[in-house]
Parts: structure tokens; sequence; C-alpha cells
């Protein structure tokens, strides 16, 4: 029995025998002893070369056997990988330490050094900056030739990236069966971004048949790491502009601040605007609206506005000690210090940071009916987090009776705020059943939501720079990658730049046939103007067949749906012209009129239209009255060419036009009545309400 649990534990945990030396072949001893020291595994201590040995007896001193533990070759190897690993190491830090262009460049250097001695991690950040053109001059070739390398590897992001590239045909031949090969062993590898292509799939039936069950697994999967993630100051912002709309409506607000607007909030809260102050220690915070995330700033903009006595700041000066960062020390007492001051002013931030402290013991003995009373007063205010952190006590049953009503309750109230979290614990109700009936729709489509507020949405922001520096190529690419996981701002964007002819990458021939592709999945998700784009695509041919009937479809699907005035005037143009519908002058004018009702801007276009359907109405009528024999060969085709209804439309608007100038010129000729007496002067402006709490 002795010899065969020898044998056993020989084959398990082999033993390491010494390589030339003094003593070949015979296995080393461990501990052994050298200069004093125990060592329990090989050590390069005692040689310059850096070479890895063992004593083969205890005293190394006494009997002076030993032997290295490696070949040269494996030798050589292995001091190979450790530069690497110092190249890549140095590199990262450098990344992560800075944001201006010049040093990222400066550590991508470091990184192709490491990706050329094989450090895996290199080849993956190096690959994929290839790929998108990250500091490095674009090159799909040179990246795919990386993704295959690591994927040999056994190199989950390699496979997930291969996946990408034969889903979308850049640089191979498109394949979605191999697309779904890799993306299925970058899954089983544990990459999050394969596990959201593959929910987004399943839950569209894209190259797979529809699965809502197998949808929620892998939406599941990701939404429990992204919520594990979230930090108690909530995060940074996912911006989301569609640049089909920023280019139809330039002066319409994206959601970004301009430069000098910035430059003129910083100069108010350096005057000593508290309110300034605030807003820009919010938006440092979190990052957004085109400011870089930066705590150190947050937390000055703060301090400035708490020592002016402004409650938000002190609450949220109290969230950056509670949860700590690089910039501020973890401290409970100093966070309590600060949310106690602002509770005391009625902040409910201030308010549901106390509430966090007796919820969970921070700095203070837990005290479960003092966190319920807390949260309590924050939610009154309408404070997400107050909400949310309500419907966690109601839901896990902490200090009061568990009540499933009343979590589904807070959470709702929680989510209509954007909170990430009341949508993940909602999303775990309807995928369970629990206090609701069960809907694995509803939970995957809440999944979704959070998976899409996951660290890699910041590529959108990435993706959007890049097209605003003219560098549509690199946009384009990484638009298609978050397309893939199924954001729809990415597929109508990435749809919007092909459709443009802005990429490079993409041949000719296969312009529209992708952007077809990509409208075609923004409209499956409810983006009008996707809809309207697959209608004018059938319409004109573009990417596919002339088809009139398909293109009234989805116009009248936009019409219904989203009450678009664009998809009803076309509907009304198809209603005139008989395309791809029986011809029906009364419907034609019912939809002008339609669309006229649902947009302002849709007046004047309009008005146009159903001036040239009345001459129509008009010369049908005449010729089916007694004088039909004198008009029945008149064809207004033949008469005045092809294109007489724009003839027509354009003289009604030049009418139009003249009359409208007669009469702004009579306004103007017009006498000004002068006022009888100065006005009295009007009454000072009340300053600025108090901020409310961020939403």
């Amino acid at each position: 029995t002795d010899v065969f649990m020898f044998r056993f534990l020989f084959l398990i945990f082999p033993v390491l025998t010494a390589i030339e030396g003094t003593a070949h072949g015979e296995p080393c001893h461990f501990p052994f002893l050298f200069l004093d020291k125990e060592y329990d595994e090989c050590t390069s201590d005692g040689r310059e070369d850096g070479r890895m040995w063992c004593a083969t007896t205890y005293d190394y001193k006494t009997d002076e056997k030993w032997g290295f533990c490696e070949t040269e070759e494996e030798a050589n190897k292995r001091r190979q990988m450790q530069e690497a690993e110092m190249m890549y190491q140095t590199g990262m830090k450098i990344l992560n330490g800075s944001n201006k262009k010049s040093q990222k460049r400066e550590a991508y250097r470091y990184l192709q050094k490491a990706a050329s001695m094989n450090h895996t991690k290199a080849l993956e950040r190096v690959s994929y900056a290839l790929l998108f053109g990250d500091y490095l001059t674009q090159n799909i070739q040179a990246a795919k030739e990386m993704f295959e390398k690591l994927t040999e590897e056994g190199s989950p992001k390699g496979q997930t990236a291969l996946g990408f590239l034969y889903a979308s045909g850049l640089g191979v031949n498109s394949s979605q069966a191999k697309a779904l090969v890799y993306y299925t062993f970058g899954a089983l590898g544990g990459n999050l971004i394969a596990h959201m292509v593959l929910g987004y799939r399943y839950w569209a039936g894209i190259g797979v048949l529809q699965s809502c069950e197998s949808a929620l697994t892998h939406y599941r999967l990701v939404a429990n790491h992204v919520a594990s993630d979230i930090s108690l100051t909530g995060g940074s912002v996912v911006q989301r502009i569609r640049l089909p709309d920023e280019v139809e409506n330039p002066g319409m607000n994206s959601g970004m601040l301009e430069e000098d607007l910035i430059q003129y909030y910083q100069f108010l809260a350096e005057k000593g605007d508290v309110q300034a102050q605030v807003g820009l220690g919010q938006l440092h915070l979190h990052g957004g609206r085109g400011v870089e995330q930066n705590h150190q700033r947050a937390f000055d903009y703060f301090n400035l506005a708490a020592n002016a006595g402004n409650s938000h700041a002190m609450a949220f000066l109290g969230k950056m000690y509670s949860e700590g960062s690089d910039i501020v020390p973890q401290s409970n007492e100093t966070a309590l210090h600060y949310f106690k001051k602002a509770a005391d002013m009625g902040n409910p931030v201030g308010q549901s940071g106390l509430g966090m402290a007796y919820l969970y013991g921070r700095g203070v003995q837990v005290n479960y009916d003092l966190a319920l009373k807390y949260f309590q007063k924050a939610a009154e205010q309408g404070w997400v987090d107050g909400q949310l952190q309500l419907g966690s006590m109601y839901y896990n049953g902490i200090g009061v009776k568990r009540d499933y009503k009343q979590a589904l309750k807070y959470f709702n109230l929680a989510s209509q705020g954007g909170h990430i979290l009341a949508f993940y614990n909602l999303a775990q109700m309807h995928a369970s059943g629990t206090g609701v009936m069960r809907s694995c729709h509803t939970a995957v489509e809440l999944f979704k939501n959070v998976c899409e507020r996951g660290r890699w949405s910041e590529r959108l922001m990435t993706a959007y720079n890049s097209y605003k520096d003219g560098d549509y190529n690199a946009a384009v690419i990484q638009y298609l990658l978050l397309a893939e996981q199924g954001y729809e701002v990415a597929q109508s964007n990435a749809a919007f730049i092909l459709d443009q002819r802005e990429a490079t990458i993409v041949g000719e021939n296969e312009t529209y046939p992708r952007a077809l592709l990509h409208w075609n999945r923004a409209a499956s998700q409810g983006y009008t103007v996707a809809r309207i784009k697959l209608g004018d695509y059938h319409f004109y041919g573009f990417g596919t067949d002339v088809d009139y009937e398909t293109a009234f479809i989805h116009y009248r699907l936009a019409s219904e749906q989203q009450h678009s005035a664009q998809a009803m005037f076309n509907l009304g143009y198809m209603h005139e012209k008989g395309l791809g519908i029986k011809q029906d002058i009364h419907l034609a004018k019912r939809f002008y009129d339609m669309a006229a009702e649902a947009s302002p801007d849709a007046q004047v276009p309009v008005f146009l239209a159903l001036c040239k359907l009345g001459v129509v109405y008009f010369l049908q009528y005449i010729r089916e009255t007694n004088i039909r024999d004198m008009f029945t060969q008149l064809d207004m085709d033949q008469l005045l060419g092809p294109e007489w209804d724009l003839y027509l439309m354009t003289i009604i608007a030049l009418l139009l036009g003249t009359v409208i100038a007669y009469r702004q010129r009579q306004h103007q000729d017009m006498p000004v009545p002068r006022p009888p007496g100065p006005r009295p002067a009007p009454p000072q402006q009340e300053g600025p309400p108090e901020q409310q709490p961020p939403q």
C-alpha cells in the first residue's frame, strides 16, 4: 500500500531532477539551505546569469551537490518572458496614468515590444489597437494575424475578435457559421463581450434559432458582472449620440458640452459660483457630455462648494470618502461627517448616504430602523438611491417584513430615474417570477439594458470622437463591434456611416447591403429613422431590388408605431402615385394631412403636395365629366414632361414666397406707434434655485 501511495504521489507531483551541475539526474531536495537561508523552490540567488538551480541535499555548503532546474533554452525563454512582462507592466502603467496622446503612443511602443516577445496580454492589447486604430496606425490584416495567433493559444479575447471579423467580413470572407463558432469558444473562455454577442443573437435570432431562454442565460451572466462593478458614486455615464439625428438636426442638443461653455462654467466656479462648482464636480465625478472622468477635479470643486455651505457638495464628498479612490482615501468617519451635515440640511443624497452607513455599519453600529428612516426620507424627495435601497430592504426582508410588491414599487421608481441596479433587480424578479408573473422577454430586455452600461460602453464615445476627427474607418469598425453586442445606437451609426459612403474599408458594392442589414437591426429595436431608411432602401433599390410593397410596409410601420411625419408623407405620395398600393387620391390627402399634424416642419412640404394633389384631382374630375372625350387624350407626362409635378410645385412655391414677401414688406411699411411714456423697471430676478439631486 505504501509503495502504491508513493507511486501515486509521484505521478501527481513529479520529482524535480537536477540538470548538469554536480548532481545531474538527482532529485532536488526541498527545502535546502544556502547561505543560511532555506529555499522551498528553485532559486537564481548566487548566479549572475539568472539561471534557476537547486541543491540535491539539505545543506549545500556541506555537500555542494547541485544542478540546474531548467535547460539553457528554458532559462532563455523564462528570461524573455520576464522582460516581456516588465515591458507590458511599464506600458500599462503609462496607459492608465495619463490622458495625453503622446504618452499613450509611448505606452503602446512598450506593449508592441512585449507583444513581439509573445506576451499574451500585450498581444491582445496591440491587436485591438491595430483593429480600431487606437494610438497605432489601423491595420486590419496585422490585427487578424495576431487574433489568429491568440486563438491558437486559446485566448478568449482573440477568439471573440476573430468571430467579429468573420461576422462583419473585415479582412476575411464573411461567414456567420465561423463567427458563431469563435463567439461560442470566446464565451466558454469567459469573455463577457462574446456572451453579450451571443445573448443578442439568440434574442434577435441572428444566425441561430431565436431562443429567449438562451439569451437570458448569456445576458444574466454579463449583468451579474456589471452589477458587481457598480460603485457607490455610480460609475461613468454612457453617452449615446446618434449620428443620423445630429446631421439631420445640427442645432439639436446632443448632450455634449462645447469647450467654451465648459470654460465659462470653470470661470464661474473660480469666481465662487456654488452651483457651477457642484455641477462641474458632478461632471468630473461621473464623466460624460464631453468631460473626462477626473476624481481630483471633482473633489476640488466639491470641496469649494462644501466650504461655502452647499449640502449637495457635502453629500458627494461623503460618497467619495465612503468609496475611496487613488485621490480620496477611504474613510468611514469622514464620510459619515459629511453625510450627517448634508442630511441635517435635508439633502436626500446625504440622507441616503447616512442610511447606507446604518445599513452596513460603516462608522456606526448597524441599525436597520435608522437606515429605513433615512432611505424613506431620501425616497420621498425622489432620490433614486433611497428608492433603490428601500426596494432592497423590502426584497430581502432586512429591518422590515419581506414584501415583494413594495420592493417592485421602489425598484420601478428607481428605474425611472435610470438607476442601473434597479434595472438589474427588476430583471432578477421577472426572470425568476418573484413577486411578478415570470416574463423571459421582460427579463432579457432589462438585463440587456444593464449589460449595455458595462465598461465597454465607453467605446461609444471613442467611436464618436474618431468620427468627429474624420477617421471614418476607425469609427465604423468600433460601431460595428458595438452593433454586434446589440447596441441599437451603434447599429444605426454604423449604417449611417456606410450609407454616406464615408468608410473606405468596405467595398462600394457591399456598402448599401451592409448598411441595409444594420438599418434593419436598428429598426427592429424601435428606431424610427432606421425604419424609414428601410422603406427608402426598398423604394429606391439601395442594396436590394426595388420593392414598393415592402417599402410601403416599412413606412406604414413607422407611421403606426412611431407616428413619423416623414413616413406619413411618404405613404401619401405612394397612395397618390399608386406605388405598391392601389392609387387613392383621398387616402393620399389623408396621409398628407396627418403628416402636417404630426410635425410643424412638415406643413410647408405638405401644403405644396396638397396644391399639386388638387390640380391632379381637378384634372381627373374633368376627364370623368361630360367633356371626357375632349380630355381623353390629355396626358400630362407627354404634354409637360415626366417631371411636370415638380414644375408645378416649384411655381406654387414661388407664388407662396411672393405673397409672404409682399406681406412682410407691408408690415415693415406700417408706422410703429411710440409708447406713451417710459416703462417701469422690471423686478429684480431671484437667485437660481438650489440644484436638485441628479436623476
